[in-house]
């Protein structure tokens, strides 16, 4: 959790292992990943009134649901979800923003429910961090995969 989206240090990190997930199926990804990110969420005090994710909201041009869109959707909606993806989906770019950050010249894809995707971009490149992956993403990222090394 952060105070905002220019913070250079989380407020609190945990990492969780336990909780219920489906193997992973080709083009169903959320359904390995939505349990856990719920039983994380339920263990907060509170909901957090926006969640970032390493992934995307919505997929394709048809209103696909990728990962974010489950997930503000199993919250009610009370959360806005935030997408940062590496990678581009094919289909993606109907709802996706590129972002640049640093000097590189790869984008990010950010999509969003639940916020204006213009507010989630402006949001996105305020991040703290000089370079292409903001540094709480990327400190999130290092917690996850050493909580499964463990």
């Amino acid at each position: 959790m952060a105070a905002s989206w220019d913070s250079a240090e989380p407020l609190s990190e945990f990492s969780h292992r336990a909780g219920v997930a489906e193997s992973y199926q080709p083009g169903e990804f959320y359904k390995r990943e939505l349990p856990l990110l719920l039983s994380v969420l339920a263990m907060l005090p509170r909901k957090p009134d926006v969640i970032v994710i390493d992934g995307y909201v919505w997929l394709g041009v048809e209103d696909r649901k990728g990962l974010g869109a489950h997930l503000h959707t199993a919250l009610g909606g009370t959360s806005a979800v935030v997408g940062i993806a590496k990678t581009q989906f094919h289909g993606a770019s109907y709802w996706a923003a590129e972002v640049r950050r640093g000097s590189s010249d790869s984008p990010l894809y950010v999509t969003a429910a639940g916020m204006e995707l213009d507010v989630a971009v402006a949001a996105v490149k305020l991040m703290h961090g000089a370079n292409r992956i903001p540094a709480l993403a990327g400190r999130a990222d290092r917690l996850a995969r050493n909580a499964l090394k463990a």
